[in-house]
């Protein structure tokens, strides 16, 4: 694996514009997302930073941003609320160092080279998990857009301290608020690739704010330290280290969903792919970095990543640039910074939370499917109001389960048993059986059963191949056709064992047909080839009935039937 990201100096002019411009994105939602999260504002710079400096040297996809994002915030302010209410003086602390074992995770599923498999989730999960934490970002912001510090609790807390809240509303800052969110929203389309809202919210909303109210009528951000941020060790709590882990492990796959999304968008866009396993691991250093020194946790974020591209950027050598010139921002010019506005910056995280629920998907999900939309609905409800680990689980669990009953019942169509060829049922229908096959079966008046699966045969085929194998009755022979079986799965061999053994026991014949390795070396594994004669195994369905009808022909190898059992005759 290649140590470093794909730099070069090929395409100089586009990286420099696609950093200055990410930089210029990054800053104020750098300082809204550490006002969020209470970590404060300086937090969101250390994070935009160090995960984007590190993510862009290491990472996977030339062209991805990685900063503090919208759900990454959400979940890490939880952690921070969790862990200073359980242990004041040290919970900031153990938050951070809850950013840094998430990115150990993180560099240990790239190592185990799961980036192919984190994003397998049902959309209809990821959905209504992505949409339930944009509307907990905007629940969380009601308190600060109304003027007021947000009440303690989370969601529930605000919802319950709704009516305070909008008592105690403050005009000055619920206005200034109310501008930015104005500038967001109408800003014209054509002019967001030149004028970022973001920016353009923040500069104009904190002119505002200087030029007509003094530096005491609002809250402001206040002074942000200078120079380069304090190395922290890492703080454990005997207490709290379970609820550390699990944190961990949610912070760090919620990063790699947010991160490998991204990154499938910039593929699109610049029509190269991305190593998501590397990507991974830059994106674990970049936290164990970020979490050092008292960052936020980050991921790719999609608005900062399209908006580099757009500007020409095609290597990592853009999110080097961007990472330099946020880090002179906070080295040399971070004063500038202290008269934003409180209300400003909760504003832009508030649009933030209104842009990450799924709104497209939202508004279709019950036309598309009705179970489908419950899930996305449910999961919605835990995200906000439960847990978020419930949300996603529960979501998981009723939608494989959904998966796991729809695959048994398409599964189920592509066992087929069959004994009169003219039948009007489904499965004779359903096998293209030549003239001859036809014949023989005919001929054979109900005493041969032709078994014929096709396609993948996993564990949801087993029930159909047994209800099958209640059909055999007096046949006196069971062909079983897996030739066009692509994959057969244990418990599907273990349905076709009981269906052969069966057969054997009561004395009647079987034949196996199949040309393909994998099928033979699955049933010869469990010893079912070796309780059928050789010629009983063929590559041809054909050969196998003209086999049944020569034997039948002999004379003295004629069979009569009673009660199903077969007797020489």
């Amino acid at each position: 694996m290649q140590l470093f990201n794909e730099i070069n100096l090929g395409n100089i002019r586009g990286d420099l514009f696609g950093g200055v411009t990410a930089a210029v994105i990054a800053l104020p939602m750098a300082l809204a997302f550490g006002v969020a999260s209470g970590a404060g504002a300086e937090a969101g710079l250390y994070g935009a930073i160090l995960v984007g400096l590190v993510a862009a040297l290491f990472g996977g996809s030339p062209t991805l941003i990685s900063e503090p994002t919208g759900p990454m915030t959400v979940v890490f302010t939880a952690v921070i609320a969790k862990l200073i209410a359980s242990d004041p003086e040290s919970g900031m602390a153990m938050a951070f160092t809850v950013v840094i074992m998430a990115g150990m995770f993180q560099i240990l599923f790239g190592v185990m080279r799961l980036g192919k498999y984190v994003t397998l989730m049902p959309y209809t999960v990821v959905s209504g998990f992505m949409s339930g934490i944009g509307i907990i970002l905007i629940i969380l912001q009601i308190g600060p857009v109304l003027g007021q510090p947000a009440p303690g609790g989370g969601v529930i807390g605000v919802v319950e301290n709704l009516p305070v809240l909008v008592s105690g509303l403050q005009v000055d800052e619920a206005a200034l608020a109310i501008l930015t969110l104005a500038i967001l929203f109408l800003i014209p389309n054509k002019s967001k690739q030149y004028l970022p809202p973001p920016l353009v919210a923040l500069v104009v909303c904190t002119l505002i704010s200087v030029l007509l109210f003094s530096p005491t009528d609002i809250r402001r951000i206040g002074e942000i330290p200078t120079g380069l941020p304090d190395f922290q060790l890492p703080v454990f709590s005997s207490q709290q280290w379970g609820t550390m882990l699990v944190d961990a492990i949610v912070l760090g796959m919620l990063g790699c969903i947010d991160a490998l999304l991204t990154s499938v968008i910039a593929d699109s866009i610049t029509r190269k792919r991305h190593k998501s396993d590397k990507e991974l691991v830059g994106q674990g250093i970049g936290n164990i970095m970020s979490g050092l020194f008292g960052g936020l946790p980050g991921a790719g974020a999609t608005m900062g990543t399209v908006v580099n591209i757009q500007a020409g950027a095609r290597t990592a050598l853009s999110g080097l640039i961007r990472a330099v010139i946020l880090l002179v921002v906070v080295l040399w010019a971070a004063g500038l910074t202290s008269v934003i506005p409180l209300a400003v910056l909760s504003g832009i995280a508030l649009k933030v939370g209104v842009d990450i629920i799924d709104w497209s998907f939202l508004k279709r999900a019950h036309l598309i499917s009705g179970k489908g939309a419950l899930i996305t609905y449910g999961v919605i409800l835990l995200t906000v109001f439960v847990d978020l680990i419930a949300a996603v689980g529960a979501g998981l669990f009723i939608a494989n389960i959904m998966t796991i009953t729809r695959l048994s019942e398409l599964q189920g169509d592509d066992v087929k048993a069959i004994t009169d060829p003219d039948s009007a049922d489904s499965d004779t229908n359903d096998i293209e059986l030549s003239a001859r096959e036809k014949e023989i079966l005919r001929d054979a008046k109900g005493k041969i059963m032709l078994l014929y699966l096709r396609g993948t045969m996993i564990f949801g085929s087993s029930r159909a191949i047994t209800r099958k194998n209640s059909q055999i009755g007096g046949c006196h022979t069971l062909v079983v056709d897996v030739t066009d079986v692509k994959h057969l799965g244990v418990s599907a061999a273990l349905a076709l064992e009981d269906s052969i053994l069966e057969m054997i026991n009561a004395g009647r014949e079987v034949y196996i047909v199949t040309s393909r390795e994998q099928s033979l070396q699955r049933l010869g594994k469990l010893g079912v080839l070796k309780k059928i004669p050789e010629e009983n195994i063929v590559d041809s369905r054909l050969i196998a009935l003209e086999r049944i009808r020569d034997r039948d022909s002999v004379p003295g190898k004629s069979q009569t039937f009673n009660d199903g059992a077969v007797v020489s005759t």
